[in-house]
């Protein structure tokens, strides 16, 4: 895709969730293990749910389940008895969930200080917004064909950043599980992330497969491809 045009949608994408996801204002407690969440990118659900992560301030195993897609569709299907998105695991108390409002409201609870933040509980409002924000991208969310990596791929970024998007969505496409850190601004996490990457500039990808690391939207999405995609060898 033309990198304007790319850059362009994005943003408007961006502009029209109003800042979803942009500050962690309710900071959680870290779970001892990793939550892990079966979304798609442009799933308006999936966004609520993904907001609700950058403003707590938590990460999560990202398992991508897109239009057309294999790899985890079936997963899901086997644990919880549909193909519905999204779709959390908590292997810290044994819960599972689909229903991304359920899903905030156990985040913030289990993890928070109880209060789900005031964009994401405005009822038929923040799903208008959610849905708004997904019109843009809608084009290139459907799978593609991939090698899995033998282990998962970590991204730093936060859910309102267009260019973190991008990297997200050329993840999502090629169903690459990965570590999602979310260090929106506010985030307890960025003096950590400055000290491993040298910088607080966000897409930073990590590939331990192949010990490379990036920022740069345009440069994951072309690397994923390369390393990943169709006529990719395993890493």
């Amino acid at each position: 895709m033309n990198r304007t045009l790319d850059l362009l949608t994005s943003t408007l994408a961006s502009g029209l969730s109003l800042g979803g996801g942009l500050r962690a204002t309710h900071a959680a407690r870290q779970p001892e293990k990793l939550l892990e969440l079966y979304e798609f990118e442009n799933c308006p659900f999936c966004r609520r749910v993904r907001e609700a992560l950058s403003v707590l301030d938590l990460d999560a195993m990202i398992y991508p389940c897109p239009p057309g897609g294999s790899r985890y569709r079936s997963v899901v299907a086997e644990r919880g008895g549909k193909t519905s998105f999204p779709f959390l695991v908590d292997p810290n108390t044994n819960r599972q969930m689909y229903e991304s409002a359920e899903i905030v409201r156990y985040l913030a609870t289990t993890y928070g200080d109880g209060v789900v933040p005031l964009p994401l509980r405005l009822g038929p409002l923040t799903v208008a917004r959610l849905a708004a924000a997904s019109l843009p991208r809608q084009p290139f969310s459907r799978a593609r064909p991939s090698v899995a990596p033998a282990q998962p791929l970590e991204l730093y970024s936060f859910e309102a950043s267009p260019f973190c998007r991008i990297a997200r969505e050329a993840l999502s496409r090629l169903e690459l599980p990965y570590v999602l850190h979310n260090v929106a601004k506010g985030s307890q996490k960025r003096e950590a992330f400055v000290a491993r990457s040298g910088k607080m500039m966000v897409p930073f990808l990590v590939d331990p497969n192949t010990h490379s690391a990036m920022f740069e939207s345009a440069d994951i999405a072309r690397y994923v491809e390369e390393t990943y995609g169709q006529s990719a060898r395993p890493a």
